[in-house]
């Protein structure tokens, strides 16, 4: 009894949408997917490579925060992780707060660290972000005070949309 295998030449996936998998940046049309009133937007591929490198082995202590964040889980904010911002990766953004979170660890705390830590603070600010940073061990120990601090910082910073209120009616006339 004969059974054809399909080779995988022949078994076709189907394309993705613009923006992901195959398209290195290229819409469907081909048109580099840069946006023309911010040129500057575009990112290097060898820093989005790295962003996606660093989601793909994020620390437990980014994931223990990505937890939380991530599915607008906190005060219905949309998160990103591991942004692309300027020549740096950033830890967590909400691009609705213009807020950065930044999680450190060992490294961090050395003279040099905490040096280039405030020179990447200060060149992500200057595009707009509030940066917040957060040790290791907080997110461990204090996890609720931590989303606490970034719950306020949402608020504070966030635009908020004001619905029109319903009209209400007035007493139902009687059609007699």
């Amino acid at each position: 009894m004969d059974t054809k295998i399909p080779s995988p030449r022949t078994v076709e996936l189907p394309l993705p949408l613009a923006g992901e998998g195959w398209g290195g940046g290229l819409s469907t049309m081909g048109l580099p997917m840069v946006d023309p009133e911010h040129p500057d937007w575009k990112v290097s591929q060898r820093l989005r490579s790295n962003a996606r490198a660093l989601r793909k082995n994020s620390t437990d202590v980014e994931r223990i925060l990505w937890s939380e964040l991530r599915g607008n889980r906190l005060n219905s904010a949309t998160f990103r992780r591991q942004v692309p911002i300027d020549n740096y990766i950033a830890d967590f953004v909400c691009h609705a707060a213009r807020l950065v979170i930044e999680l450190d660890g060992g490294p961090h705390f050395s003279d040099e660290g905490e040096r280039a830590d405030t020179a990447r603070s200060v060149i992500i600010e200057a595009k707009g972000f509030k940066v917040l940073r957060f040790n290791n061990l907080d997110v461990m120990t204090n996890r609720a005070g931590v989303l606490e601090t970034i719950a306020a910082a949402i608020a504070e910073r966030a635009p908020t949309l004001t619905l029109p209120r319903k009209r209400e009616r007035g007493p139902e006339k009687s059609s007699s």
